[in-house]
């Protein structure tokens, strides 16, 4: 039987102490992602982070334990059912400590993460590549050689920039934190004591507490309870299939034969296995109304009427996974709507890929199982099972993924994969030579880092992220949209036309795209085709309650009043708490002389959101124009509680005081707008109108000036000024008299 020092002289690497080992794996994690410290917040980061009301002070810290991972509550059919309070905690923390969504203090705690999980590798790679155990009287100087090539490999690996560079990813790389040391304290849980095995079962329920917090990071968690029962059963027990085999054909049952069953192994699983049911009650009772709903968009195999399709398109995946560990070259930030094209057919020559890989699998497993070398058995074994097991959750076996492939599941499972990397060098080594096997080793620990360096760049902005993955995946329809919405957020809107007509092309139901181009089209006043696309959108799905707004905008401004209103009502009726929707109705009443059903609209809109300017500032005016002074004067004070630093606001309510004769509490406010929006001709203007009034023509002559100069245009002003002018020019007449 082969030693762990048999498996030391096969790899072509140095030995370095436990301190020197640890500094040179956490650098190596540090440098690939450090240039990430800079990026801004991308992708799904707008969702979770900054506009996660969970982040937020004001909001009740017992909320994060009653809301999904983007802040819906959990009881919400719109919940995505992802409950990771210790993730969105601390993202709550970052906030905090960052004094707001400044990216920078996100990012540093994603690397030192990565960096941590990275050096508690060395642990983990340690004890399983010396059988889960070691001699205690003999100092060990050195960490395994296997071990640290393969953390190097783990720390450095391109696959995980998502996890890292990705804010988002915080949930992957606390689950792996957690997981490890789940891990390494199970590993502790059978001691030997005067020659006799004796179980520590508060190792086990330690292993079993850390494991719940794992799960609290990401669902993936809970995977860790398989990875400690299948060490209990082949490292610490030492199970040998072939010969259990060998004794059951043989009849053999005699108790001595089975001694693993001796060593508490019953127990302790027994305790894992109870521990996960009672993770998976709790975590299906808080989920509340059942798993997420998902579209063919999002993973279309699922969607797939033949079962063998499925099963085929399912195996392709795993297969895509794999090339993804092995060959981390093509990396994209999402890989949905048509990135992957279905297979239909066994003449596909795609389905040479699964083939490949379950032909890979069952060598391994065969080897793992039955293989005569207690040694090989033990690594491949805990490779296999590390590699399989935290990926069972994304696998499409138990429940249906929102996802068709995702590079942040892979974090955990690249344990196994990096596992196997450095026993298939070692084995490699005695056939081709130390040189060759030696450069292709050093070759990666080059690249890799470099390719971890440049695509840790294109996380850093969403304009580099959404373009790289055109290279990858061009007919994935949801990359171009991305590539729109980003042009449009930065005002581009005559390309980003461009890029949401492709992915309308691409995917003639991507009602998001119909909504987004929809609208660009409307400011562009190309009314006619917003009406279309909107409706269109609309018809395909029934509740997208924004399109259902934006057509009623569109439909005000082509005057299809009735079409209009409903419109709004029907957005309302998908979506009760839409204040946007509000307002934008009690803009049409308000076209349609409804001035009660405008105020009411606008009313509601405020209830559900308190700092919506618009709708406060649409009151004021309205019962201003209606000649309702002390109501308007009312709204208006409401409205400057809650936005006390809203100029438009703060006009209006000045505009209501100088009705009222109230001059020098509306001259406090008039200077207040002006400091803050210095730039407005109309707020300069009306300042000079309430001097007018008050009779300080001086002042008045003065702010007309300067609203002249600001807006030359502005007909009103002219006149009042030239009739304060004729006033001026009068005075000393009536003195000389």
């Amino acid at each position: 039987m082969a030693t762990a020092d048999g498996l030391e002289q096969d790899v072509p690497f140095f030995h370095l102490s436990k301190f020197w080992s640890r500094g040179l794996v956490g650098l190596f994690a540090f440098a690939c992602f450090a240039n990430s410290y800079n990026g801004n917040f991308v992708f799904d980061d707008s969702e979770a982070i900054i506009n996660n009301k969970d982040l937020r002070e004001e909001t009740p810290f017992v909320d994060l334990w009653l809301h999904d991972f983007w802040g819906t509550k959990l009881s919400s059919n719109a919940s995505h059912k992802s409950y990771r309070p210790l993730t969105v905690l601390t993202f709550r923390i970052s906030y905090a400590l960052a004094g707001g969504l400044h990216p920078v203090g996100f990012h540093l705690i994603n690397i030192i993460l990565h960096c941590i999980v990275s050096v508690l590798m060395l642990d983990v790679f340690s004890l399983l590549f010396n059988g889960g155990t070691c001699d205690k009287g003999k100092k060990i100087k050195y960490v395994p050689k296997a071990a640290l090539l393969s953390a190097l490999l783990f720390a450095v690996h391109p696959v995980h920039t998502e996890c890292v560079a990705g804010n988002v990813g915080r949930a992957d790389l606390l689950c792996a934190l957690f997981v490890v040391l789940s891990f390494l304290g199970y590993s502790k849980a059978q001691m030997r004591i005067h020659k006799e095995e004796h179980t520590s079962f508060f190792w086990v329920l330690l292993s079993i507490v850390l494991a719940a917090m794992a799960m609290l990071c990401k669902e993936q968690g809970i995977t860790v309870l398989g990875l400690n029962a299948v060490f209990d059963v082949f490292v610490i027990c030492k199970l040998n299939m072939l010969e259990c085999i060998q004794k059951v054909r043989h009849r053999d049952k005699t108790p001595e034969n089975f001694s693993f069953l001796k060593k508490g192994l019953l127990s302790r699983l027994s305790l894992l296995a109870a521990g996960g049911v009672g993770m998976l009650y709790v975590r299906w009772s808080i989920m509340g109304t059942g798993p997420p709903a998902f579209t063919d968009v999002d993973n279309p195999a699922s969607f797939a009427e033949s079962l063998l399709v499925r099963v085929i398109n399912y195996n392709y995946y795993y297969s895509l996974n794999g090339w993804l560990l092995l060959c981390p070259w093509w990396l994209c930030f999402d890989w949905s709507m048509g990135c992957i094209p279905l297979i239909k057919s066994l003449s596909d020559s795609r389905i040479m890929a699964p083939a490949a890989l379950w032909f890979c699998l069952f060598g391994l497993m065969y080897q793992a199982l039955f293989s005569s070398n207690g040694q090989t058995r033990r690594i491949l074994t805990m490779g296999l099972g590390f590699l399989i097991i935290p990926f069972l959750p994304a696998s499409n076996l138990f429940f249906r993924v929102g996802f068709v492939v995702a590079e942040r599941v892979l974090y955990l499972p690249s344990v196994g994969y990096c596992m196997l990397l450095t026993y298939g060098y070692s084995k490699i080594y005695k056939q081709l030579g130390k040189k060759i096997v030696t450069v292709v080793v050093l070759g990666l620990l080059i690249l890799y880092p470099l390719r971890c360096m440049y695509r840790s760049n294109q996380w850093k902005s969403e304009e580099l992220l959404f373009q790289s993955a055109l290279d990858v995946c061009p007919l994935n329809a949801k990359v171009h949209y991305n590539i729109g919405k980003n042009l449009a957020d930065r005002g581009l809107q005559t390309d980003a036309i461009k890029y949401y007509r492709e992915a309308i092309r691409l995917n003639p139901k991507y009602v998001h795209a119909m909504n987004n181009l929809g609208n660009i089209l409307k400011e562009k006043d190309e009314l006619h085709e917003a009406q279309e696309l909107l409706s269109r959108a609309v018809s395909i799905q029934s509740d997208f309650s924004a399109a259902w707004m934006n057509l009623g905008i569109v439909q005000n401004s082509l005057k299809q009043f009735e079409e209009a209103e409903r419109s709004y009502l029907t957005a309302i009726k998908y979506r009760k708490k839409y204040p946007d929707c509000y307002y934008n109705l009690g803009r049409l009443y308000a076209d349609l002389n409804r001035h009660m059903d405008a105020l009411n609209a606008w009313r509601n809109a405020t209830f559900l959101k308190p700092q919506h300017s618009l709708a406060w500032n649409n009151m004021i005016i309205l019962l201003d124009n209606t000649g309702n002074l002390a109501q308007a004067e009312a709204i208006g004070r409401e409205a400057l509680k809650l936005l006390p630093h809203d100029h438009s606001i703060i006009f209006s309510l000045a505009n209501v005081l100088g009705k009222a004769e109230k001059y020098k509490e509306s001259e406090g406010l008039f200077l207040r707008a002006i400091e803050t929006n210095p730039s407005s001709a109309s707020y300069h203007g009306n300042l000079a109108v309430l001097y007018h009034r008050w009779g300080r023509l001086e002042l008045a002559k003065k702010y007309y000036e300067i609203s002249m100069k600001l807006d030359p245009t502005a007909s009103g002003t002219k006149e009042n000024y030239n009739l304060l002018k004729r006033k001026l020019d009068q005075q000393p007449k009536k003195r000389n008299m």
